[in-house]
């Protein structure tokens, strides 16, 4: 049983966050967010910028996670449901740092991880992997073929220490996949399969 089985049926939400320069209304976001609504899941756009940058740019590590979770349990108040019964995900840093987030105990129904920064370009040696084996939900990870971030060979071992089930799809592209649709497919289709 997943962990959206668990807390009643499908998850009851997905907070979707950008990446460390971008905005919830990046295109690539949009179209995830509106698939997911057509699959009958509520979606949250929710970025998290540096407060001495009037709000854009990348806001630093532990400020993001502590804005994923207020903003999580926040939302799940408004909807009436444990925050258990939330996704949580987003793109690039986004993702990384909703990972981080439920590795440190934010609960959650499961991950969307979206071009997952496994490491810089050109730097295989500075793995960003050490809370993975804490993160225990389902995760879907998403990412480019041609991803300097992260190759498919370099993420399915990285990915290997999730504890929680996993899958994991590579779809053509870079760091922001060319096809915004089949990803938008792919993650919608993943978040039905955890009500079933």
């Amino acid at each position: 049983m997943t962990a959206a089985a668990a807390g009643g049926g499908r998850p009851a939400g997905l907070l979707l966050t950008p990446g460390s320069n971008g905005d919830p209304d990046h295109p690539p976001l949009l179209a995830v967010a509106e698939a997911v609504e057509r699959a009958g899941v509520p979606v949250r756009r929710f970025g998290f910028g540096s407060p001495d940058k009037d709000g854009r740019g990348p806001a630093p590590a532990a400020t993001a996670v502590a804005r994923i979770r207020a903003e999580a349990d926040r939302w799940a108040g408004e909807l009436g449901v444990p925050a258990s019964r939330l996704l949580l995900g987003g793109r690039s840093f986004g993702g990384r740092m909703c990972s981080v987030a439920v590795a440190e105990g934010q609960p959650s129904a499961g991950l969307v991880l979206l071009s997952y920064p496994l490491h810089p370009p050109g730097r295989p040696d500075r793995l960003r992997v050490e809370h993975l084996p804490r993160v225990r939900v389902p995760v879907l990870a998403v990412s480019g073929a041609t991803d300097p971030y992260g190759s498919p060979d370099e993420l399915a071992a990285a990915f290997a220490a999730v504890g929680g089930p996993l899958t994991h799809v590579t779809v053509a592209g870079p760091h922001v996949p060319k096809d915004a649709a089949a990803v938008a497919d792919t993650v919608a289709a993943w978040v039905l399969t955890l009500s079933s």
